[in-house]
């Protein structure tokens, strides 16, 4: 199944007071890699965007006033998200408020026309209890660069969104697993890998030092310590 990473801004909080999807991005990955494919567009929503809203995302109504209507886009966005696993953060906020522009168009619900919809936001709680989970939180923790996140956009979140997931669940889809007598390939005939010899390769000084300035570039994007550095740190 390819998994489509998805979000939205909003004129406002509650599509239940007539608030409109505004902006649309995603970002489509098969195998847990990008295929290029993407789809963004921002939107007319025919009616003011909230001050608080706007404060976030920045997008106001003179620059809405020329675009598309979420009518005229349902066309491009429907093929695109067919069947998937949509993947959001706060998945309930961007589902409600397609499930309210759906509903305008007679179209049923948003998760009627998708394989099956997955929540990072109860993901990394399930992960971190207690702590904080936004986007810009986990990619402080997971070491992944959101430098360039100054306002909020829709592309970009779904682009940053797609590199924590795979920090999220890096190793969760090994090519191996364990039979019990030995490791088992994707065809299930046990592999042998006792004649296997690995080389050996000395690390010079002058690659000590190249990781390390490339470690402390790492710090300073994202603001602390890297995970790297954090792993090497534990006992």
């Amino acid at each position: 199944m390819k998994r489509i990473f998805l979000d939205t801004e909003t004129t406002g909080l509650d599509p239940r007071q007539g608030h409109r999807v505004i902006e649309v991005g995603c970002i489509e990955m098969v195998d847990r890699r990008q295929t290029g494919e993407k789809l963004h567009f921002y939107l007319n929503p025919q009616r003011a965007v909230d001050p608080g809203a706007l404060e976030v995302h920045g997008l106001s109504d003179e620059f809405l006033a020329d675009k598309p209507t979420f009518a005229e886009k349902i066309h491009e966005l429907l093929p695109f998200i067919k069947d998937a696993e949509i993947i959001a953060h706060n998945a309930s906020f961007d589902v409600g408020f397609l499930d309210a522009e759906f509903a305008r168009l007679k179209l049923g619900k948003f998760s009627e026309h998708v394989g099956k919809v997955t929540d990072t936001l109860q993901m990394a709680r399930e992960m971190f209890p207690g702590q904080r989970n936004s986007l810009d939180a986990l990619c402080n923790r997971l070491g992944v660069n959101n430098a360039h996140r100054t306002l909020h956009g829709a592309l970009l979140d779904s682009e940053i969104l797609s590199e924590v997931f795979l920090a999220m669940t890096r190793g969760q889809d090994s090519l191996m697993m364990d039979s019990g007598q030995g490791e088992v390939g994707m065809a299930g005939h046990e592999i042998d890998f006792s004649s296997l010899k690995l080389p050996e390769i000395e690390v010079s000084q002058a690659d000590i030092e190249l990781h390390e300035a490339y470690l402390a570039g790492l710090d300073k994007e994202v603001k602390g310590t890297c995970q790297w550095r954090k792993l090497l740190a534990q006992p």
